[in-house]
């Protein structure tokens, strides 16, 4: 009831009032910049409720994949719900109600009146009610992407307004009739939308492509590219996402060079017809200037030549031409060109501009593609742009489980008998035939981890009504070009496979990738995904189902889909818990239990690896063809490079170190100059704090200072510039805050010193002197740390749900001396600071002074937390918490989830106690004993995040 109360008062008499998220009335919008949307509100609500009840007049399968992992995970929880909507105005898809009919924890009703128009969501929690009610129809473009309004609403049972809505949704309910498939039938047959949605979608896909006028993403490419010849430069590469438009890209280049002859190659003859047909259709002309070079034709004379690389790269067919025959050559798939036959053709012919395509030029055969176009990168375009500037078909995501008997899950090392075992298949049929495709007709592909898997679950698939076929590597180009014919006309379903279509295949009409393999790397999940991206007018969307075992990889799922490469694992669980960063009416979603193996993937992997870091710095160093320095793994979206600084990885302490082992120094720095780097890679390269890098950036490049002036320096730069925190910085920087180990570790390497006159140390002002080396490695480390340090909220202390290390938490309250690590425990104060820090999750192996702690997140608005022990009322924490209102104390909660996470915490907030909870135990301890310990409710200020509580606590 009190949260109710408050919930009220906040929505209309003081929004000031504090109050239960969960209770809380709001309104809902879609909020595209801020990657807020009504979808959101109501996945959240179908996670923690125990009955719900949709109204609405719209349905599309579309909007049906936002909800479709919620709904299994209610079923799997014994919840059903229910659904109404209605056939007004002929709007809802036949195929819409076939989709519902695959739900079995839903019962669906027709409404079949004129005006039918509800847009209704009721949901039961546990011990209240919440109703969602406004303009959002179950439609991917109203809950993701249209400007709508909805309101929610929470009420008790008795609440008038939850009477009546109940009331006129079972009214409604009776009147309706029930979703069968007899129903549907009927329907279908006197659908009257079928030929507009015809017309409508012929048009749409012949405007995919403009003749006349490009896409956004062309459009840039085009004038890059112009500019990269008006520079002189002869060659040029882009990269491009698959489904952008690659091809017409390449028309519309050499229709504006206009080159008298032009030779484009390619790797399959199949996308050589393709990109004939696309060429004609931009440039023009008589069919007698295309021509085939390959091996059932020569037309070598055509002015566009477009040739298979098998073929061109033969000595007897390369000497049929002059070394300068063509002023203009591109190369597509241009990743491969690391093959023998590639090089042969580019060593050969002189053009005046070379162009090279791929969607992929990060290779796993160190073949550099970068060097071969002389670094000229014309233009980049990854998926999630593509995604934004709506060139791909949107797709729903899927991790789902994979199958489980016994406790045994599906693993790399899985016995072949398990992968194809009749309980496995009816399960993933089971799946497939849930999650659906877009229209309901199958055009599928089938990525496997074996090829015998491959084979003998596409001969059990056609045993069970399914019409498929399989390919692998072993087929030939004539076979696989048959087999994918087939697919497109109809005839097929599905083809199974392991690797062959990862990339360089085009079946536009490709509605469903199913993924039966755990993930090797992040580009081969995008591949694989990117083979459905193509735009067709046979589909709206594309189902992506991933069957998520027992698998070491699965850390790279939410690391390819978020294009997050930082390797920074709070990024990686972010992905996995929070999907909205993904762009447009896309959708990525995860089953609870896959969640649980992605967490615990993640929880598992050495991202911190010599191997991990090695890999990361190889690929930028050929992107780049220079030794990166520690800015450009930001810049690049590459690596974090903290990893790399971070002291766990033997024997490096700093990036000096780093590159030393690899050989790619540039020049020497001495032992205490790398102590310096150190220092400050360690405590500064986390950004948590920018007056610290501030001031000494400023002090590197000469200046000397007085507190006065660096007061004035911190507020220029809008951060806080308190005497305290003055003090703090500069007892930072002389290394007065450290002690114990630290302070052994960072001896002799003060940075600064803070008398009257507040400059750099004797030791590193002449190490800036004479060593230009050494400064470059600072300076870099210093623009590093200011970059990481943007992310967090300089209005604030701490910044809500980063994370802190104790002795960060310690150094941004302004603490003179850092406490050793052991003796904070759970929490430490000083003055009128509180510092929590709790590990929800502690293991069997955890006894805090030999008794089992229990503290709890009982909400986004509550935590139920335990003093230290032995501790009593009286104790000094305790009376100070009691006396909370009289001394203005500070209390910060800093969790983790468990100790497989690290050592740092998230910050959720400051807190305050409820006094009325504060209760006194005797609580029994391992050896037989008792201990008194305090335990009390503290209210958050501020509500947590919703989803990072429901990460937390292991909510679904």
């Amino acid at each position: 009831m009190e949260f109710i109360e408050s919930a009220v008062k906040k929505a209309f008499l003081d929004y000031k009032i504090e109050t239960s998220q969960l209770h809380q009335h709001k309104l809902i919008t879609n909020d595209q910049k801020n990657h807020v949307f009504a979808q959101n509100a109501l996945q959240d609500e179908l996670d923690t409720c125990t009955d719900f009840f949709i109204s609405v007049a719209f349905v599309t399968q579309s909007g049906l994949c936002y909800l479709k992992t919620h709904f299994a995970d209610l079923a799997r929880k014994g919840i059903r719900g229910r659904l109404m909507t209605s056939n007004y105005l002929g709007f809802n898809n036949p195929d819409v109600f076939r989709s519902l009919l695959e739900i079995e924890n839903i019962d669906v009703r027709i409404v079949e009146k004129e005006g039918f128009h509800v847009k209704g969501y009721l949901f039961e929690q546990n011990g209240y009610h919440s109703l969602i009610i406004g303009s959002s129809n179950l439609t991917a473009n109203a809950l993701k992407k249209n400007i709508e309004w909805n309101v929610r609403l929470t009420s008790l049972e008795n609440g008038e307004v939850l009477r009546e809505s109940k009331k006129e949704l079972e009214r409604m309910w009776h009147e309706a009739l029930p979703l069968t498939e007899k129903w549907v039938e009927r329907y279908a047959k006197n659908w009257q939308s079928l030929t507009r949605d015809k017309l409508v979608t012929d048009v749409d896909e012949k405007a995919i492509y403009s003749v006349a006028r490009p896409n956004v993403m062309q459009e840039k490419a085009l004038e890059n590219l112009a500019n990269l010849r008006s520079e002189g430069k002869n060659k040029g590469l882009v990269i491009s996402a698959t489904g952008t438009g690659k091809t017409y890209l390449s028309a519309f280049d050499v229709q504006q060079v206009n080159p008298p002859k032009m030779l484009f190659i390619v790797h399959r003859e199949q996308i050589l017809k393709s990109a004939i047909k696309t060429f004609k259709m931009v440039i023009g002309g008589v069919d007698e200037d295309f021509g085939i070079l390959s091996g059932n034709s020569k037309d070598i004379t055509a002015k566009y030549l477009f040739a298979t690389v098998q073929t061109i790269s033969k000595p007897q067919i390369l000497n049929l031409f002059s070394k300068n025959d063509f002023d203009y050559i591109l190369i597509d798939e241009v990743h491969k060109a690391g093959a023998a036959s590639y090089h042969k053709v580019i060593d050969y012919f002189d053009p005046k501009f070379l162009m090279g395509m791929t969607a992929t030029p990060e290779r796993t055969d160190n073949f550099n593609i970068f060097e071969l176009f002389d670094y000229n990168i014309a233009y980049e375009i990854r998926l999630q742009e593509a995604l934004e500037e709506d060139l791909l078909c949107p797709f729903h995501y899927f991790g789902v489980t994979d199958y489980e008997k016994d406790g045994v899950i599906i693993e790399e090392t899985t016995n072949f008998e398990n992968l194809v075992a009749e309980e496995r298949v009816k399960f993933i049929i089971e799946k497939i035939q849930y999650y659906g495709v877009s229209r309901h007709k199958i055009r599928g592909l089938v990525f496997c981890s074996r090829k015998e898997e491959a084979k003998k679950l596409s001969e059990i698939f056609n045993n069970r009504g399914f019409y498929t076929d399989f390919l692998s590597g072993e087929d030939s180009i004539s076979k696989r070009e048959e087999v994918v014919e087939r697919l497109e006309n109809g005839e097929l379903d599905y083809i199974f496979t392991v690797d062959i279509f990862n990339e360089g295949i085009d079946i536009p009409s490709v509605n469903q990738i199913i993924m039966l393999r755990n993930t090797q790397s992040s580009i081969i999940f995008i591949q694989q995904l990117g083979r459905g991206l193509r735009k067709h007018g046979s589909k709206d969307y594309v189902t992506i189902i991933d069957f998520i075992g027992n698998y070491k990889n699965n850390y790279m799922i939410p690391m390819a889909l978020s294009g997050d490469m930082s390797y920074n694992k709070d990024s990686l669980r972010k992905g996995t818990f929070d999907t909205s960063y993904i762009t447009g009416i896309s959708s990525i979603n995860f089953e609870a239990i896959a969640k649980e193996r992605i967490y615990k993937a993640i929880d598992d992997v050495k991202l911190d690896s010599m191997k991990s870091i090695k890999d990361a710095y190889a690929k930028l160093k050929i992107r780049l063809n220079r030794v990166p320095m520690l800015v450009d793994f930001l810049e690049q979206k590459s690596i974090d490079p903290y990893l790399i600084v971070s002291g766990k990885v033997s024997n490096i302490k700093t990036y000096y170190d780093f590159l030393l082992k690899n050989d790619d120094t540039i020049g020497k720095i001495s032992e205490l100059e790398n102590k310096y780097l150190m220092i400050i890679s360690r405590e500064f390269l986390t950004g948590v704090r920018k007056q610290d890098i501030l001031l000494l950036s400023e002090m590197v490049k000469g200046r000397e200072f007085n507190r006065k002036e660096i007061k004035v320096l911190f507020q220029s730069y809008g951060l806080d510039a308190q005497e305290r925190t003055i003090d703090s910085v500069l007892n930072t920087l002389n290394l007065n805050f450290f002690t114990g180990l630290l302070a052994e570790t960072y001896s002799g390497g003060e940075i600064i010193e803070a008398g009257q006159k507040i400059q750099l140390s004797v030791g590193m002002k002449k190490s800036l002197l004479r060593n230009s080396y050494f400064k470059l490695l600072l300076e870099d480390l210093l623009s590093a740390s200011f970059i990481k340090s943007e992310s967090y909220d300089k209005s604030r202390v701490f910044t809500l749900y980063k994370k802190y290390r104790r002795r960060d938490v310690i150094r941004l309250l302004k603490w003179d001396k850092q406490q050793i690590d052991q003796n904070i425990g759970g929490y430490i104060r000083k003055d009128d600071e509180f510092a929590i820090f709790i590990t929800l999750e502690k293991g069997a192996e955890f006894s805090g002074a030999m008794m089992a702690y229990e503290d709890e997140l009982l909400s986004p608005n509550l935590l139920k937390w335990y003093t230290k022990a032995p501790r009593t009322m009286s104790s000094p924490e305790v009376k100070a918490i009691l006396d909370y209102y009289i001394s203005g104390l500070n209390m910060h909660i800093f969790v983790k989830k468990s100790d497989d996470e690290g050592t740092d915490f998230y910050y959720l907030g400051k807190v305050e106690p409820q006094l009325n909870s504060i209760e006194e135990f005797h609580k029994p301890t391992n050896d037989g004993k008792t201990k008194s310990v305090v335990e009390m409710h503290l209210k958050f200020l501020e509500a947590v995040d919703y989803k990072l509580y429901r990460y937390l606590t292991n909510i679904e």
